[in-house]
């Protein structure tokens, strides 16, 4: 036999129709079982491998959902992050026979040229990440019918308490979305600073076009006004979840007229680095003088010098659950679900 094996040889090896072949190779009910169990030992005794492209046509489906990154490629690939979710997302689909494709969107030079991709019958649902403002993409999937799951609350969307079941809020412009406690998280790290007796705690906010920058910047809030400090001052510096962006707020931060900060929480452990560079620059001793929290605990927090005391949020988990959100939605089940799972803090040396 030359060439790969044809659905016509397992139909011959098997003792049936080809169209009982393409039935059971396309997971079709009505096939009896023994028959189902012939057709199978033929594929496997040919290697018989389906063709995707061709199986397409039959079901309609293209088997493949999209992560849809909306960040340069540089960010990508720099932070730990997307590294994380991408893990959870894999071990979701293991086994589904669901391809991953991977999209960074922001380096496009044409970004209607990944919409037209995505709602063009290339992959059957979208997970959305990292999305800002009111980027139009998840309006355009869902006026194209293509299933959506976002990685982060959308700014201006419902939060919940921490741990809370998905659960549908109605109407067919409700987007379904997975995240963590940000703002729970937040305010347990603030918490903590408090309680060793710092008073002027000051924080480095993510981009605040962001939901996971709003709600950070809200538990940093809530932090202060339980610990009776939400008149210690207005110490926000606005950062970009890098580390350089990091360093240069903690700068202006430190050149600040009046009391100095005794504490920085930074919304992110990339810029929490930053902010020890920043420190040690100035000779500042952490956390004598001042002390550091970060948030999401990745092996930036934990070789940091001092390692970094931390707000641990569960990435793998919110991309298997985004995940199983969206195989939910292929399925025919109901959009508008939203999951907010909890956060933990880790204290290291920094704090």
């Amino acid at each position: 036999m030359t060439g790969p094996p044809t659905l016509e040889q397992v139909a011959a090896l098997a003792g049936v129709s080809r169209a009982t072949v393409s039935r059971v190779v396309n997971g079709s009910p009505k096939v009896s079982p023994a028959v189902r169990a012939q057709v199978e030992r033929a594929v496997a005794k040919l290697g018989y491998v389906p063709n995707r492209a061709a199986r397409s046509l039959v079901t309609r489906r293209a088997d493949s959902v999209a992560l849809v990154v909306s960040e340069p490629h540089a960010r990508f690939f720099s932070e730990p992050f997307f590294a994380g979710m991408v893990r959870g997302v894999s071990a979701a689909l293991a086994g589904t026979g669901v391809q991953l494709q991977l999209l960074i969107a922001q380096d496009l030079p044409d970004r209607g040229r990944l919409e037209r991709y995505v709602a063009g019958g290339h992959v059957d649902g979208v997970l959305l990440a990292s999305l800002h403002g009111d980027d139009p993409l998840p309006g355009t999937l869902e006026r194209a019918g293509v299933p959506a799951v976002l990685v982060g609350r959308p700014v201006g969307g419902v939060r919940g308490p921490a741990g809370a079941v998905p659960r549908s809020i109605g109407g067919a412009a409700s987007a379904s979305w997975v995240d963590a406690d940000n703002r729970g998280g937040a305010a347990k790290a603030v918490d903590h600073l408090a309680r060793q007796g710092r008073r002027r705690i000051a924080t480095i906010t993510g981009p605040l076009d962001m939901g996971v920058g709003l709600d950070r910047l809200e538990g940093y809030r809530d932090g202060l006004a339980a610990a009776g400090l939400a008149g210690a001052g207005d110490l926000v510096e606005t950062g970009d979840f890098t580390e350089e962006g990091g360093a240069a707020a903690m700068v202006r931060l430190l050149e600040r007229p009046g009391s100095p900060v005794d504490a920085v929480f930074a919304a992110s452990d990339l810029m929490a680095a930053g902010a020890l560079r920043a420190l040690q620059t100035a000779a500042c001793r952490v956390p004598e003088d001042v002390a550091v929290v970060g948030f999401e605990d990745s092996a930036v927090a934990r070789y940091a010098q001092p390692p970094l005391t931390t707000v641990r949020q569960p990435i793998e988990e919110m991309g298997r659950q985004a995940t199983r959100l969206l195989l939910a939605r292929l399925a025919g089940e109901a959009s508008g679900m939203h999951l907010i799972l909890d956060t933990e803090l880790v204290v290291r040396a920094s704090a």
